[in-house]
């Protein structure tokens, strides 16, 4: 079996002015030198990449985008390209999350615009999926799941796809202190896992990363790690406290 290096991002999503991310980096940063075995990303709002992008230099911990456009350039007020990101500082960028469908109007047909445009500038994009509770009750997480990967990786190469990592993110999880069982996160895994190997080989299958993300919290990383599926996770509310998200890098300790 591949051996998958462990993934924790945090996604600090509207949250802290450029003093209080630098701040939050810098603390970061030094609760981290000893988090051996893992990948380590935050994705700060716009507007404090530049200023975390120095804090975090020399450090572990690589700095990801929240969102992106998939124009290189032009008159889209508001929007921030691939390449600007990338001239940031950003190594990752966060593509399809939740609150951006929800909210925003993204679809799948975007997110398959916005993963192209990431993964010309060099980029890795890290694809949300995840079914609400709705769905979940009425029994389509895995038709949900499975219409949001064909449709967002829609002809994609795997030599495309390879430095790419999912976030699976059940919608009823995201900011309600509800998580997934880790038997839950692990059967959901498994069947991501398996439709990337039916649409681009089992070495793609094999190598991607499968992060959890969901109310996860220091109480509850280290069960979830266990599953043999579960290569991470992708961390709102409890990364924007660095001593917090320390504890959640630590799982291993």
């Amino acid at each position: 079996m591949t051996e998958r290096r462990p993934f924790i991002a945090g996604n600090w999503k509207m949250f802290k002015t450029i003093r209080e991310a630098v701040e939050t980096a810098g603390a970061l940063v030094g609760h981290v030198s000893d988090a051996a075995g893992v990948d380590i990303m935050i994705a700060p709002n716009f507007t404090a990449l530049a200023a975390v992008r120095e804090v975090l230099q020399g450090s572990a911990v690589m700095l990801g985008g929240q969102n992106l456009h998939w124009a290189p350039e032009g008159a889209f007020t508001g929007e921030t390209s691939a390449g600007m990101l990338q001239d940031a500082g950003c190594r990752y960028v966060i593509v399809g999350h939740s609150e951006r469908r929800q909210y925003f109007g993204e679809t799948d047909e975007t997110v398959n615009k916005k993963i192209r445009a990431a993964l010309e500038c060099g980029l890795a994009p890290i694809l949300c999926v995840g079914e609400t509770e709705k769905e979940r009750e009425a029994k389509k997480t895995f038709s949900v799941l499975d219409k949001q990967i064909q449709n967002g990786l829609k002809d994609l190469r795997s030599a495309d796809v390879g430095p790419m990592v999912i976030a699976y993110e059940p919608v009823w999880a995201i900011g309600t202190g509800k998580t997934a069982s880790r038997e839950q996160a692990q059967e959901v895994h498994r069947f991501l896992r398996s439709l990337m190997e039916s649409i681009f080989g089992n070495d793609l299958a094999s190598a991607i990363r499968i992060q959890y993300g969901g109310s996860v919290k220091p109480n509850n990383i280290k069960a979830l790690m266990e599953m043999p599926d579960v290569d991470g996770a992708l961390v709102g509310g409890a990364s924007l406290d660095a001593a917090t998200f320390s504890q959640i890098l630590h799982f291993q300790s």
